[in-house]
């Protein structure tokens, strides 16, 4: 093997959902997408301040409870022209992330009553309420006054002045105040849902803003104050963006902030053709197409990528959340937007570990109040090394790490297993933790020792540069980290 620098892991958590640590793979292994499966509706918006154009969903845990807040809108359509109303910002709480319910705040009077959850109104927030786009900032040094930051705005060439995302911020998530009142980025477009967020890994702020290249695509830029921001650069995508994307999406990963992920809305526009009459319900889409053309052919669905430094993307081509097999509200342009944010939840199977819940949108500018569903994965399950029966494995690049424990997150068919051997840096087996020495390890388990024959404990290779071999069969491994 050919010399390689050493990457220092330390005991942080390793996902596999891009060839960072991979020299090679041999034999049947291969790095798979896996998808999220649809649960349960969260949220039907149903209420006179919101209807069938809400979305743009931010959703975290805070504390002891989870928030979720979203945008209410609602078009509706007739025969000869189109009506809307006016664009607020909602939030909604849970103790779980499972049953949703909408606070009586009181902030503002809308449609005739103060009775509402609305946070935001454009009177406040001016253009903001479009794509309003809030996070708990986790900085160490953050003001209590300012420990809940957004970002939201649009920029509209024909208004003369300064154009672009404003900074909000508030100390309680829920009454809000503008940061100052000229927009902190000015580059880009902005009319999607723009994201915000405090990366600890690289001790700044980020944000990924939507904008236009050879189509829709998304721009980077950072700041240390929230204030002043670099210029945004257009993202680099391994091996291409492949569609046009619309919302990133992107936040760093809660168990490995390290990775940032990336949960982006693919557009694609086909021209109307034979097939796109056997799409659900064709006389609604006929009516949205007469309104303006691209929302009778065109569709959306969810898209998945990493990122180890921000600009730079693995991106899998494939969808991860397809339109789904359905009689309405999935295959229109505007549905199956993936929320920021994702929490861990109670699986619904008895005995099952907690899984990963995040809300996607259906229903979007239909005749009925558009919804948020549920869809789970298992944690840490976006991308594992996958190999069928015959086998394959992996061998990393050169590694130091700390700990007594290597832990892996992986599961296996009955007749599946997993072995392990540590390498050194040029690929011999070293004693004691070959593949002969190697216990198969079968089974499913978010986080269980490796084994060899004289057990689990690793800590005489601590800081020592090595090579992890990992051979299965008929088995995933979705992430692993050292303890």
């Amino acid at each position: 093997m050919h010399t390689q620098s050493v990457i220092d892991i330390g005991t942080r958590l390793e996902l596999l959902v891009d060839e960072h640590l991979v020299d090679r793979m041999i034999g049947g292994a291969e790095l798979r997408l896996h998808h999220p499966s649809p649960a349960d509706i969260a949220l039907v918006l149903d209420r006179p301040w919101e209807g069938n154009s809400c979305g743009y969903v931010t959703v975290f845990r805070d504390g002891d409870c989870c928030r979720m807040y979203y945008r209410g809108y609602h078009v509706t359509y007739l025969p000869d022209h189109w009506h809307d109303s006016h664009i607020v910002t909602c939030c909604a709480e849970s103790p779980d992330g499972l049953t949703w319910q909408r606070p009586d705040l009181g902030l503002f009077e809308v449609m005739g009553t103060r009775h509402n959850n609305v946070i935001l109104t454009s009177q406040a927030g001016g253009a903001a309420t479009h794509n309003f786009c809030p996070f708990r900032d986790l900085r160490p040094d953050t003001p209590a006054c300012e420990r809940y930051k957004a970002v939201g705005g649009l920029a509209d060439w024909s208004i003369p002045g300064p154009q672009g995302l404003l900074a909000f911020v508030s100390a309680d998530g829920v009454r809000w105040r503008k940061l100052r009142e000229e927009p902190v980025i000015t580059q880009g477009l902005f009319d999607s849902q723009n994201v915000a967020f405090w990366d600890g890994a690289r001790g700044e702020y980020r944000a990924y803003v939507r904008d236009l290249r050879e189509g829709r695509d998304i721009r980077t830029c950072t700041s240390q104050d929230f204030r002043t921001w670099t210029d945004p650069e257009f993202l680099e995508y391994t091996p291409g963006r492949v569609n046009e994307l619309y919302t990133s999406q992107v936040q760093p990963y809660y168990r490995a902030r390290h990775i940032l992920l990336g949960f982006p809305t693919r557009y694609v526009e086909r021209a109307w053709q034979a097939a796109t009459d056997f799409l659900p319900q064709p006389e609604h889409r006929r009516l949205r197409a007469s309104r303006e053309a691209r929302e009778g052919p065109a569709v959306t669905d969810g898209m998945f990528m990493a990122s180890r430094d921000g600009r730079h993307f693995r991106v899998w081509p494939e969808s991860f959340i397809r339109p789904g097999l359905r009689e309405h509200d999935g295959w229109f342009y505007g549905d199956n937007y993936q929320c920021l944010g994702m929490i861990e939840t109670p699986s619904r199977i008895d005995g099952a570990p907690r899984e990963l819940s995040f809300f996607v949108n259906e229903g979007y500018l239909q005749r009925t109040p558009m919804r948020l569903r549920r869809y789970t994965i298992r944690v840490d399950g976006f991308v594992s090394l996958h190999a069928p029966l015959d086998g394959g494995e992996l061998i990393t690049r050169p590694l130091t790490f700390t700990g007594r424990k290597l832990l892996m997150n992986y599961s296996t068919g009955a007749a599946g297993w997993v072995r392990v051997e540590i390498q050194d840096p040029a690929g011999t087996a070293l004693p004691r933790y070959s593949l002969e020495d190697a216990e198969e390890m079968f089974g499913d388990s978010l986080e269980q020792p490796v084994l060899w024959k004289h057990g689990a404990d690793v800590s005489d290779l601590t800081g020592e540069p090595v090579r992890l071999r990992f051979v299965l069969a008929d088995a995933d491994l979705f992430s692993f980290r050292f303890f």
